[in-house]
């Protein structure tokens, strides 16, 4: 059992529902086959680390330099998850105090940008995200947008395509990163366009963070000006946000994150995070990062070899896109008859979509959890074979009851939490 009875004994004492609640929660856990390209498990000292005394203490500021007495321990776990993200990533700058993904694009914008400067960012329909400029997004309302798309025939970013919108727009700052984009980025070539027309390169690598440090996707750190990240997807951390930069611009990002955008820091999701950094400098951990990636490749070539388009043809990352278009079903039901099956993944819009956010033509699948659980290729021929018969069969219940059961075995043969 994943809980502590010594720990929270207290919590079934004082709140039996919200105790209830979270078995109920492990038991889901445990009980389906997590799909959403965007989770993942943390490891018992990432949630040990969550659940700590640094959650009662105030440190507003930074190591040394705190608006609070009583920092010098909190300031040593922060100290910590710095030097090791830095060390991770070959940066010379990070900031670890942001409370989610989000938040530190919000601090990045503010360090470069004014209201109403230009931005480009990729199309949130083709696999770009809220916060690279949506217009119901915060990005979107401060700042004048201009996105780019991928290409119509290729579904792949055409970065000649992408030089040539820019020269045409000048924007003061390039978002590159994606939450829906399955093919590697070219971090040179979009420096390259940056420099040509005097514009900031900023890199969300919130989807890909694990891959990067691990090796298995070139790295950012090189080319952009400011890098940010969540630390729960990939990276199999808790869930915040980081900032990564050169030390030109360190002083600008830590005085805009606080007291600029943030109040005080989350210390116990802090020292969470320095775990996950340790964790992530390992040989296991690289090897891990290496099977996402073929598993998701191979989960990838199942789909297609039943007939199923997958966007771009494939993957070189963690996730891919599956077009429903040629089967005549949405992504909002298969969403539905994929979790009744056992399998959780997220209906997505894929590239020049007709269908709305809220139906989609399109499921988003991921690998990081499936890895998570120790599952490989074998496993993936598996997974594949049961979401065709559920994608071809979505309205027979016998059908969906058979792979639910199916799934319920392979759960229980890669239990999490031993």
């Amino acid at each position: 059992m994943l809980y502590d009875e010594n720990l929270f004994k207290y919590l079934a004492e004082t709140d039996s529902e919200i105790m209830d609640a979270m078995k109920e929660e492990l038991a889901r856990q445990q009980g389906q086959l997590e799909l959403i390209a965007s989770e993942n498990f943390a490891s018992k000292a990432v949630l040990a680390a969550l659940s700590n005394p640094m959650q009662n203490k105030y440190a507003e500021g930074y190591p040394g330099k705190r608006y609070y007495g009583g920092c010098e321990f909190v300031d040593k776990a922060e100290e910590l998850a710095r030097e090791r993200a830095k060390e991770l990533f070959g940066a010379e700058h990070a900031n670890v105090q942001p409370h989610s993904g989000t938040q530190a694009n919000i601090t990045a914008y503010l360090s470069f940008l004014e209201h109403g400067d230009k931005i480009m960012g990729l199309s949130l329909s083709h696999g770009g995200h809220l916060s690279h400029g949506h217009p119901v997004n915060f990005s979107g309302m401060f700042l004048q947008v201009v996105h780019y798309e991928v290409d119509r025939e290729t579904k792949q970013l055409n970065y000649d395509a992408l030089e040539e919108q820019a020269l045409r727009e000048k924007p003061k700052l390039i978002v590159a990163g994606a939450s829906a984009y399955p093919r590697t980025l070219d971090f040179k070539r979009l420096r390259e366009i940056c420099d040509r027309v005097g514009a900031y390169l900023m890199v969300d690598i919130a989807h890909i963070a694990g891959l990067v440090a691990a090796g298995v996707h070139p790295s950012p750190v090189p080319y952009a000006d400011v890098v940010t990240s969540t630390t729960h997807k990939t990276l199999r951390g808790p869930r915040g946000g980081l900032i990564l930069s050169p030390a030109k611009y360190a002083k600008t990002i830590d005085k805009m994150n606080f007291p600029g955008t943030q109040g005080g820091p989350f210390m116990h999701v802090i020292a969470a995070k320095a775990v996950c950094f340790k964790e992530a400098m390992t040989d296991e951990f690289k090897a891990y990062q290496r099977q996402i990636v073929a598993n998701s490749k191979k989960l990838a070539s199942v789909m297609m070899e039943n007939g199923f388009e997958v966007v771009s043809g494939g993957t070189d990352t963690h996730l891919f896109l599956i077009d429903l278009s040629n089967k005549g079903i949405t992504g909002k039901d298969a969403e539905k008859a994929l979790e009744k099956a056992g399998m959780t993944v997220n209906k997505n819009t894929v590239p020049f979509d007709e269908k709305s956010p809220f139906v989609t033509s399109g499921i988003r699948v991921g690998t990081p959890a499936l890895t998570t659980r120790g599952m490989k290729e074998p496993e993936m021929e598996e997974i594949g074979r049961l979401m065709v018969r559920v994608l071809e069969n979505i309205d027979d219940e016998k059908v969906i009851s058979d792979v639910r059961n199916a799934t319920a075995d392979l759960v229980a043969r890669f239990p999490l939490y031993e």
